[in-house]
């Protein structure tokens, strides 16, 4: 009995030190995470879509330390030269980070140079932290258009906003659907709105809505290209945006109507925000 007795407290004596270990053990990995930088994958994300739009060498506020990280350790993994490594989310960080979807088995849309939540915390794993997730969601309807989950709560808080239905013409995902969008619907986060019954004022109302939950959105006319009147609008940060659709988010920071001309915005001045900057309102 006593031998027994001795044995089982040897045994919860090892169990108690084994837990107190591993506890130990996960408290150290929860403060080195702790310790690691952050990127701030918002303000990442909306660099990438800017800073290759720019005709400059300005660095989108916000985003330099974060870009500074994510091009380190494109680097390192030898996808980016050293030169590059500066903070400005340009062309040649674009095609670096699609380099290395793709080395993770990303294809097509999953591959757009955009930091989504997978790939970018694959990149920082051990180097740092990933802040302010952005992800799209699955792909649902809206409508009889396809839209991903993001796209489609932004779409009803702007008709909460306008108190009206909306209508689409085009979803997203839709590659070659529509040779006059230019390859802007072949990925995620792009819409065209139906202008039908409404006035012009009405078209500008809907246009503002949009824009203030975070689309980059216009009125088109007949006269700018081979389609009739609609209302385009690109989901800010969409980390789905096709390569297309990214220009035309980029565009918008910078003043410009989205169109190949990169003419002066033609739409409602509007103080411009992300959905999840609006969200934070």
């Amino acid at each position: 009995m006593r031998a027994r007795t001795f044995a089982a407290g040897v045994l919860a004596a090892a169990l108690a030190a084994s837990m107190t270990g591993a506890a130990g053990t996960s408290a150290a990995v929860a403060a080195d995470a702790r310790a690691l930088p952050s990127v701030n994958m918002e303000a990442v994300v909306k660099a990438a879509q800017i800073d290759p739009r720019r005709r400059d060498s300005k660095l989108t506020p916000g985003a330099k330390a974060g870009v500074l990280l994510v091009e380190k350790a494109l680097r390192d993994r030898h996808l980016l030269d050293a030169r590059w490594v500066d903070g400005y989310y340009g062309t040649t960080t674009v095609t670096a980070f699609a380099k290395y979807q793709k080395s993770l088995g990303f294809r097509g849309i999953d591959a757009n140079g955009l930091p989504g939540k997978a790939s970018l915390a694959k990149l920082g794993a051990g180097r740092f932290k990933v802040t302010r997730a952005i992800g799209p969601g699955g792909r649902v309807k809206f409508g009889k258009a396809v839209v991903n989950v993001r796209t489609r709560t932004m779409l009803n808080e702007a008709k909460r906003l306008l108190g009206r239905k909306l209508v689409l013409d085009q979803g997203s995902y839709n590659p070659g659907g529509d040779p006059t969008s230019a390859g802007t619907h072949d990925g995620g986060g792009v819409v065209d709105v139906s202008v039908k019954g409404m006035s012009a004022a009405t078209r500008v109302s809907v246009v503002r809505a949009l824009r203030r939950v975070g689309f980059a959105a216009w009125v088109r006319s007949p006269r700018q290209g081979d389609w009739p009147w609609h209302i385009h609008a690109v989901a800010i940060s969409d980390t789905t945006l096709s390569a297309q659709a990214q220009h035309q988010a980029g565009d918008y920071y910078l003043g410009q109507n989205g169109l190949s001309g990169r003419g002066k915005d033609d739409g409602p001045k509007v103080t411009i925000r992300t959905w999840e900057e609006y969200r934070r309102l």
